[in-house]
C-alpha cells in the first residue's frame, strides 16, 4: 500500500508560490518569484536528493509537471535522484488532457479519490508530492496526505498563495524529525498522529 507524503518548500508565512523563479507562477500579480535558491545549499539538496531517490511513484499537478518535464529527462543520469525520477511512475492531476512527454507518466481520471485509492494499492513504497501547491491543497482537503516533509524558509512574503488555506479541516499531527540548516532553513516532518493521539480532530 502506497505512503503519500508530501514534500514543500515555504515561506515563514506559509506562503509556497513560485518557489524557484520569477515566472514559475505569477497568478495575483506575485512578484516574489525565486526566493528559494538564494538559501539552498549542501543540506537542502542533500534533503531533496534522498526525498526522489526514495521515492517509488510521483503525483504531480499539471504546472509541477510541466516544469519536470522540461528539465529532468535531460538531467545527468548519473545522478541517483534524477535516474529514479525518470524510472518511476508519474501520474498527473489535470482537468485538461497536457502532453505527457515524460517517460512513464499517466494522468489521473476525474475521480480523485478512487484513482488514489487505485494508485495507492498498486504502489509499493512511497508516493511522493513534489510543489504541486493545488493540487495538495485539494490533497489536504481529502485528508489524503499521511506525511508533511516541510522546508521552511525564513523570510515573510506577505502575499502569495499558501499551503493550508482557511477552512481546512482541523487534524492534529506528530513531529517526528527535525533540524536546521546554517542558511536558518527549518526541516521538519510530520506523520499522521497515531490514533491515540489526535489524528484527525473532529472539533
Amino acid at each position: 500500500m502506497g505512503h503519500l507524503a508530501a514534500v514543500e518548500f515555504m515561506s515563514l508565512d506559509g506562503v509556497t508560490q513560485s518557489v524557484l523563479s520569477p515566472d514559475e507562477d505569477r497568478d495575483g500579480g506575485f512578484g516574489h518569484g525565486g526566493w528559494v535558491p538564494p538559501y539552498v545549499d549542501a543540506t537542502v539538496e542533500s534533503f531533496m536528493s534522498t526525498a526522489t531517490a526514495g521515492a517509488a511513484a510521483l503525483l504531480l499537478g499539471r504546472r509541477t509537471y510541466g516544469i519536470f518535464a522540461a528539465t529532468w529527462p535531460y538531467a545527468d543520469a548519473s545522478d541517483p535522484a534524477v535516474a529514479a525520477m525518470n524510472a518511476m511512475p508519474k501520474y498527473v492531476v489535470s482537468r485538461s488532457r497536457p502532453e505527457l512527454t515524460w517517460e512513464n507518466s499517466f494522468q489521473l481520471g476525474a475521480d480523485l479519490p478512487a484513482e488514489l485509492a487505485r494508485v495507492r494499492r498498486e504502489t509499493d513504497g512511497e508516493i511522493l508530492v513534489l510543489g504541486s501547491g493545488e493540487l495538495l491543497r485539494t490533497l489536504i482537503e481529502l485528508d489524503a496526505v499521511d506525511e508533511y516533509r516541510l522546508l521552511t524558509f525564513p523570510l515573510l512574503l506577505g502575499t502569495g498563495k499558501r499551503l493550508f488555506d482557511q477552512g481546512s479541516a482541523p487534524r492534529r499531527l506528530a513531529l517526528v524529525d527535525s533540524g536546521a540548516t546554517e542558511n536558518g532553513v527549518l526541516v521538519t516532518t510530520y506523520r499522521r498522529a497515531a490514533p491515540g493521539d489526535g489524528g484527525r480532530d473532529g472539533g
